[in-house]
């Protein structure tokens, strides 16, 4: 944006050389305040120079090459040189072929400090183009300002006042296609945490003003050592308009700590010169034009200072109102007091104008003319946008520097803005939560040496590209601790010894995927460790994944069967474990395993274990579920099919033959099942705390409320149990009924995903989509597309868990009746557009949960129901979120 002041523009290309100059207006006797935390760099300086004291302020200015590892020296064109032009201006660092630029500047005091960051420009025609550019400033990962260099000669200012959150804040110049960036000098001072409070969290000040009123000639610049924050006043005196007032005493600071201007600066003032009707006016205009970044009316905030520095006596009265665009700004008239500074400032951004005009206009009692000693005008900015985690960013900084990893766009943070995020690197972006690395692609990158264990320390990474590079060394098992790595690619390079234990385990139970070929040296096996046999001259890479046995059948099932029962030779029903172990965790956190064998009961078996079937523990539309014991005592639930049910032979077989084939601790597991002339039926290991439906609804009376800790352990094992469908399985299966009437919880309150009678598999690895000739699932839960076309896809199942976790957020069912019927997505969305995430909470938890926790679980629900398929995470980004939120919450009860 551009914000130009009536009066000052025709001064303006001197007043802003003026900052190029070494004069600055002294205080005789004066001692320097403290200069703790200052950062002056001088951007170009060649290192070998060393440092040196600024001429004006006598504070130490450094070469920039500590702070920036890109960019080329050079010198400004002779002609441009005069002897009162500042040192800091005689060279400069540019930054060519290279989108994003950036500056690490520490944050000197302590996290969380507010700061005044100024960056200062001129071009001089260091490259002998005489084109001067135009490009981008960014604070961090927000847009700062647009730097226009108007004329080779100009001088250029930008500052802003900013909280830092961090131990460290980057000053980043942006290619925008008009030229090359390029820098002068860039300072850092810190600023007491009162001042300037419209500067917070989420916004900043940009500096368009900051001008002392009534004084005239070069040597009357204030900035250090008389502002001790290093502020620079620049005069700015009209003796057409105004008559100048000067004192040489002291003026009072008032307590208030939200302003401060120095004692230089306040004793000199304008005042008004009288008109023939009144006793005058000031008027004052700035002109707001959008920018690219803020095509709309950009906020701005004004301060104006007063003190009065005439002594006032008799029946003289000095008093004013205040108004900006004809609205009186000031409730009451204005009376300055005299030899005290004071200060008048909005807290809010004024806005809805592209020009804004400050009057000061005396009232019909004052004898004497308004006046003003200082102002201070700023343009507001938001940095609202998150940065990345700072251990990723720690992680990846450490690899770019092991690897000297010289990509053009490697510079700045890594995942924000999205338009900037670094070649080879994908990230997840959250609701007021920072951006994680989960897909790092460095193939083919040039890339020597063992491999670093900082790939450890990008804890939510999912794939991971290292192929085609010369490392050597062994594997380190760290990855294996990597809880989301579901591919890691380590095809040609020079690695040897033996795929650790860590992996290997990962690898047999379906979560990872690793390739390694061409490394001659590397095995697999840890007592041999010979090169494997070429079975192709094609194949580039060895996968390694879990095997999955596939019985598509009913007669291949009654086959496997009849061998069980002639190898184990034992009574009517009993048949040889497909299922080898089933893991239940208990209270004390030691692991049991429960033998639960695949048998094929008759009709009167059933009878028998469920005492007839006396017991019912819920019912569906396959039929009722009832309690069951087998004659070792195992408990079950079998699940009787209804003469009357919809769903019939084809559904009782595909569940059968499903679950003789998927295994995993977060899918109900099959004990066996009966197909006795028309009784059809299946025994599933007994789940004693029922579904997550009546646990959210209440009308499990045995308990209360869930906790959110106790909720987001239940989402997060139902998300990994749908993952496991989706990704370890191949063909992937689409379970197509997910809702919490079907996610059944264990004594322990382990999730287990349940009901596989609509499960549909895939014709074949690589499938984008299946299409069924039938609508099946419940209501409320069906995804869009699938219900509108009849196309599933995994995507199908994501937007159902959607819908689930939002149940599970809010208490509340998928269609609600309040008083028209209304989905619960629209439900949620309407009230978390206020902002306030209590609207939505299930108030059955009473506040015991981690507010940011629950904001990004809402941000995963929102982002799983989203319309379009393609934009909705997949089932291992929700594992990964929802991971984040349960450690949040975990971190809330420390």
């Amino acid at each position: 944006m551009k914000l130009s002041a009536r009066g000052a523009m025709a001064s303006r290309p001197w007043l802003i050389l003026l900052l190029g100059l070494a004069g600055v207006l002294k205080v005789p006797g004066q001692r320097s305040p403290d200069s703790t935390g200052f950062v002056s760099i001088d951007c170009g300086l060649p290192p070998e120079q060393g440092g040196y004291l600024d001429a004006a302020t006598k504070l130490p200015y450094v070469p920039d090459g500590a702070f920036t590892d890109a960019g080329a020296n050079h010198n400004i064109s002779a002609e441009y040189i005069t002897p009162s032009l500042s040192r800091r201006y005689l060279n400069v660092r540019s930054f060519p072929s290279s989108p994003r630029s950036c500056y690490t500047l520490p944050s000197t005091v302590a996290r969380g400090s507010k700061y005044l960051l100024r960056a200062t420009f001129i071009y001089g025609n260091y490259d002998g183009l005489n084109k001067p550019p135009v490009f981008d400033l960014h604070l961090g990962v927000n847009f700062w300002q647009t730097v226009n260099i108007t004329s080779p000669g100009a001088a250029q200012i930008a500052e802003v006042v900013a909280i830092v959150p961090d131990e460290s804040v980057q000053v980043c110049l942006v290619d925008t296609g008009s030229g090359t960036p390029f820098i002068s000098g860039l300072d850092l001072r810190p600023l007491r945490d009162t001042l300037y409070p419209q500067a917070n969290a989420t916004q900043a000040l940009v500096l368009v003003d900051r001008n002392n009123f009534g004084v005239n000639g070069l040597s009357s610049l204030i900035r250090y050592p008389d502002d001790p924050y290093d502020r620079v006043w620049i005069p700015w005196s009209d003796p057409d308009k105004w008559s100048e007032i000067a004192t040489t005493e002291k003026i009072q600071d008032l307590a208030d700590p939200r302003f401060q201007a120095p004692q230089a600066v306040m004793q000199t003032a304008i005042a008004a010169r009288n008109g023939s009707a009144s006793p005058g006016t000031i008027e004052l205009w700035w002109d707001v034009v959008p920018s690219r970044v803020y095509p709309g009316v950009p906020g701005c905030v004004s301060i104006f200072y007063f003190a009065e520095l005439q002594a006032v006596s008799g029946g003289a009265l000095r008093q004013f109102d205040m108004a900006i665009n004809g609205t009186l700004w000031s409730k009451a008239p204005y009376t300055p007091r005299h030899l005290a500074s004071d200060g008048f400032f909005n807290g809010e951004p004024h806005r809805g104008f592209t020009r804004f005009n400050f009057t000061l206009n005396a009232t019909a009692k004052s004898t004497l003319p308004p006046t003003i000693n200082a102002a201070e005008f700023f343009s507001v900015v938001s940095i609202a946008d998150v940065a990345t985690d700072a251990k990723d960013v720690a992680a990846i900084a450490a690899i770019k520097a092991k690897y000297q990893v010289k990509k053009t766009n490697w510079a700045g943070d890594p995942c924000s803005p999205k338009a900037l995020a670094w070649d080879g690197l994908n990230c997840s972006y959250a609701i007021s939560m920072p951006p994680r690395i989960t897909r790092l692609n460095m193939s083919l990158g040039g890339l020597s040496g063992d491999m670093s264990s900082y790939f450890g320390n990008l804890k939510v990474i999912k794939y991971l590209d290292l192929s085609y590079n010369n490392l050597t060394g062994s594997i380190p098992n760290v990855l294996s601790e990597l809880p989301f790595l579901v591919m890691l690619d380590l095809t040609g390079n020079q690695l040897n010894g033996s795929i650790p234990s860590g992996l290997m385990k990962r690898i047999q139970d379906g979560s990872l995927t690793l390739r390694y070929g061409k490394n001659s040296n590397l095995c697999n096996n840890g007592t041999s460790c010979q090169p494997t046999k070429k079975k192709s001259s094609s194949m580039l890479a060895v996968y390694i994944a879990v095997p999955i046995v596939a019985v598509v059948v009913a007669g291949a099932l009654a086959a496997l069967l009849l061998i069980a029962r002639k190898r184990q030779g034992s009574g009517k029903g009993s048949v040889k474990p497909q299922n080898e172990a089933s893991a239940s965790q208990n209270g004390d956190g030691q692991h049991s395993l429960l033998q639960l064998e695949n048998r094929r009961f008759t009709y009167r078996e059933l009878e028998a274990m469920t005492s007839n079937f006396q017991r019912v523990l819920g019912r569906g539309g396959f039929g009722s579920v009832y309690d069951g014991f087998l004659p070792d005592g195992t408990q079950v639930a079998v699940k009787l099919r209804s003469q009357s049910s919809s769903q019939g032979v084809r559904e009782f077989l595909t569940e059968a033959q499903t679950l003789t084939k998927i295994h995993h601790k977060n899918l109900v597991s099959m004990v066996g099942y009966c197909k006795d002339g028309e009784c059809m039926a299946l025994v599933y290991e007994h789940m004693s705390e029922g579904n997550l439906e009546d646990k959210l609804r209440g009308k499990d009376h045995n308990a209360g409320s869930l906790t959110w800790r106790q909720r987001l352990r239940i989402a997060l094992e139902s998300a990994k149990g749908l993952e496991y469908l989706h990704k370890a399985c191949s063909p992937a299966f689409v379970h197509r009924d997910v809702k919490t009437s079907n996610i059944l919880l264990n004594a322990n309150l382990e999730a287990k995903v349940a009901d596989f009678g609509l499960l549909k598999a895939f014709s074949q690895d690589g499938d984008t989509h299946v299409s069924t000739a039938r609508l099946v699932g419940t209501h409320g839960y069906l995804a869009p597309e699938y219900a509108a076309a009849l196309q599933l896809t995994v995507k199908s199942d994501v937007y159902s868990f959607g819908i689930v976790l939002l149940e599970v957020i809010t208490g509340q069912t998928p269609i609600l009746q309040c008083p028209d019927p209304t989905n619960i997505i629209q439900w949620a969305r309407q009230r978390l557009a206020r902002g306030n995430i209590e609207d939505v909470v299930d108030v059955r938890m009473q506040g015991e949960y981690d507010v940011n926790g629950v904001w990004k679980a809402a941000d995963v629900a929102l982002k799983c129901t989203v319309q379009a398929p393609t934009q909705r995470p997949t089932m291992t980004d929700v594992v990964m979120q929802l991971q984040e939120c349960l450690e949040l919450e975990e971190q809330h009860h420390l």
